[in-house]
């Protein structure tokens, strides 16, 4: 399933004007970096990745809110939130996961592609 170009583009508006952004795809959907740290996606699977705190992540599940689980492992500190848990918390979302990247060190080197 290729990701929702809608709420791809309704991500990019969010991070208008947010220094260090850039878009790359990833794991069959359309990911945001923050200083080369991936922040939230836009999933193949449907609805957003959002990256947390690692001690944040099981204060934060609920309905339509998972673990994000990968090759049959669940990813502590990623969060699934599917469409209908996005709703009018799309903005708190990737405010969440772009707090958490700009929390970490900056990654040098990395080829990504640029904000279109």
């Amino acid at each position: 399933m290729a990701y929702d170009r809608v709420l791809a583009e309704r991500v990019r508006e969010l991070l208008a004007g947010v220094d260090g952004i850039t878009e790359q795809p990833m794991f069959g959907g359309l990911a945001f970096l923050v200083n080369g740290n991936m922040a939230v996606a836009a999933s193949g699977q449907g609805g957003l990745l959002v990256r947390v705190p690692r001690d944040e992540t099981g204060g934060l599940l609920g309905e339509h809110v998972e673990v994000m689980v990968m090759g049959g492992r669940e990813m502590v500190g990623w969060l699934h939130v599917d469409g209908a848990g996005l709703g009018d918390r799309l903005a708190e979302w990737v405010g969440r996961g772009v707090g958490c990247a700009r929390s970490l060190p900056a990654k040098a080197g990395k080829a990504a592609v640029r904000r279109r």
